[in-house]
């Protein structure tokens, strides 16, 4: 796990992180529908595809690997794994996995495959131990679509991005996908927001 410090002397960001960390805590949550109809139509599978296209995204843009180390200082991890949830249907509880991220696609879903089959039928909420700091969540609800959704935390010095998938649906021909993606104001703008979105639906669409 490697990451820069950020010296904020000299960031150029340090007025808005301190507005919207300490003077105005604030953040939000933006949802979008993603044209995946690519996807479907190559019969990939769906959630390692889309962890491995979220997470190359991530892996982009330092706004998306901000966090604290544990002395408090501001860093930027140099690459992000993802942490995502397993439905129990007997149970009607999930549990947690993560799966070591590579460039590599094939590399990526063979990874995966593995931890859901070691970990993918473990109770209990972290079902795959030892999750790294670098790694953020990933929920997928598939029961059901929407078209806003918003996670309360009131802990304000989580910075990390939050995603949230819900049920693809067609629509003009085409198949949509709900994303709500969260993140904090103070490391990350409706610019930097919108630049991932863009980038993340042009990789899908290229794909």
């Amino acid at each position: 796990m490697e990451y820069k410090i950020i010296d904020r002397s000299r960031w150029k960001r340090e007025e808005y992180f301190a507005h919207y960390f300490s003077a105005v805590p604030c953040t939000y949550s933006m949802t979008t529908k993603l044209d995946i109809t690519n996807l479907r139509a190559q019969r990939r599978k769906l959630y390692p595809t889309l962890l491995y296209l979220l997470t190359r995204t991530v892996n982009r843009y330092e706004q998306f690997r901000m966090d604290f180390n544990k002395t408090g200082q501001l860093i930027c991890y140099s690459g992000m794994e993802p942490s995502y949830t397993v439905f129990h249907r007997e149970s009607e509880t999930f549990s947690n996995l993560w799966t070591k991220y590579t460039d590599d696609y094939t590399d990526f879903c063979r990874r995966y495959e593995e931890d859901l089959l070691q970990y993918g039928n473990v109770e209990g909420f972290q079902a795959k131990p030892n999750p790294p700091k670098n790694s953020f969540p990933v929920s997928m609800i598939p029961w059901t679509g929407f078209e806003g959704f918003n996670l309360n935390l009131s802990d304000f010095s989580y910075l990390l991005p939050i995603f949230t998938i819900g049920k693809f649906y067609e629509e003009n021909g085409k198949t949509c996908l709900p994303l709500a993606m969260q993140v904090h104001h103070a490391v990350c703008d409706g610019f930097h927001a919108s630049r991932f979105l863009n980038d993340l639906q042009a990789q899908i669409t290229a794909f």
